[in-house]
Order: C-alpha cells, then structure tokens, then sequence
C-alpha cells in the first residue's frame, strides 16, 4: 500500500469507531446465570464503569491502527490489525451494553481518540520493540483495570460481568502475543506515566 492509502485507511478506521455502529465477529458474551433486574443505583454504576470500558476500545482502535501504521513489519502489522479486530469486537460489546442500560458513551471519544492515536504514531516511530513493549504494558494495565471492574460491577449485573471477563481474557492474550513477538521492556517512569494518563482518562470517562 501506498502512504496514502495507509492514510486513508487510517482515516476510515477513525470515522468507523467514531462514526458507525461497530461490528462483531463473535456474538456477546452470554452469562450463565439469568438476566436480573437492577435498581436505579445499580444501572448508574455499571453505565459508568462499561462507558469508561468503551472508552478503553476507542483507545484500542486508535494505538493499533497508529502502531500497524508505523511498522515496516508485514508481519507485525498484521498482528496489530488481528489484535484491532478484536477489539472491534469489544466496542461493540460495550456499545450494545451501554444501549442495554440507556446510557451513552463518552462525549469526549474524538479527543480519547486522537490522543490515542498520537501515543501510538509515537511508540511506533520507536521501532518495534518498543512498540510490542507498549502493547504488553498497555495490556497488562488494561487487565488489572478490568479486574477491578469485576469487582465494582453490580453483584447482579451478569450481562456486564460476562462482557467483561471475555474482555480481559482477550487482552491477557494480546500482551502474551506481544512478549513473544520481541517486546523491549519499558522503563519504569514511562510505564507509570502511561498509568496516570490512563487514571486521567478514565476517572473523566465515568462522568463525561
């Protein structure tokens, strides 16, 4: 592909997460426990936690598609559009959920978006160490906060907890696909700066 067509490309992809009703490959996640009504109370606290995981997925579209932009790797890139796809899957996901609970998503995805897509140009220009480096901390981050969703959802919540889970099992594979691809390990000041613009987007994701 020409530079413009990766352009292009690039662009579609915005304007489809930004934009359009995702798609999934795989159906939801089905719980095994029947649905259960939840109160008022309930409803707001898991709108807000799976707003901030679809949060997390439009992030997600905008680092692999930067990262697949930037490698020189065939290869590679093909693991980054792979890894995308399933992050496809996840936005939809947490979409359909939040329409399941007459929620919206964030107001400020352009934004999330862009500044996603920034860290991912730059973490590709790196070299591909680095940038398999910043997929598997990206992922193990991203773990541990779903992790704790499993915790602050709902008891009862069982369509959100399944979604969830299935979410963390995929980016647990994600950062293991990246370790043995050759991920550089990251320095320790720039793995906590990711985790404070991570705290920054996600305390802002569950009110806006």
């Amino acid at each position: 592909m020409t530079p413009l067509d990766n352009f292009l490309a690039a662009a579609d992809t915005a304007l489809r997460t930004l934009c359009a009703p995702p798609c999934a490959v795989r159906g939801v996640p089905q719980p095994l426990e029947p649905p259960a009504e939840l109160d008022r109370v309930e409803q707001q606290q898991s709108a807000a936690l799976m707003r901030v995981n679809h949060v997390g997925e439009v992030c997600a579209q905008a680092l692999y598609t930067a990262q697949a932009l930037t490698t020189p790797s065939q290869s590679l890139r093909a693991q980054f559009s792979r890894a995308a796809a399933e992050e496809t899957d996840h936005l939809a996901w947490t979409a359909q959920r939040l329409r399941e609970l007459n929620a919206r998503p964030s107001l400020l995805n352009p934004l999330w978006y862009a500044g996603a897509f920034g860290i991912g140009l730059l973490a590709g220009r790196l070299g591909n160490a680095v940038s398999l480096g910043f997929v598997v901390e990206t992922e193990r981050q991203v773990e541990a906060h779903l992790a704790s969703h499993l915790q602050r959802l709902p008891a009862n919540d069982f369509a959100s907890r399944a979604i969830v889970a299935q979410m963390a099992a995929d980016e647990a594979q994600h950062a293991i696909e990246a370790q043995h691809a050759g991920a550089a390990e990251l320095p320790v000041p720039v793995k906590e700066a990711m985790r404070l613009a991570a705290k920054v987007m996600t305390t802002t994701a569950h009110y806006v």
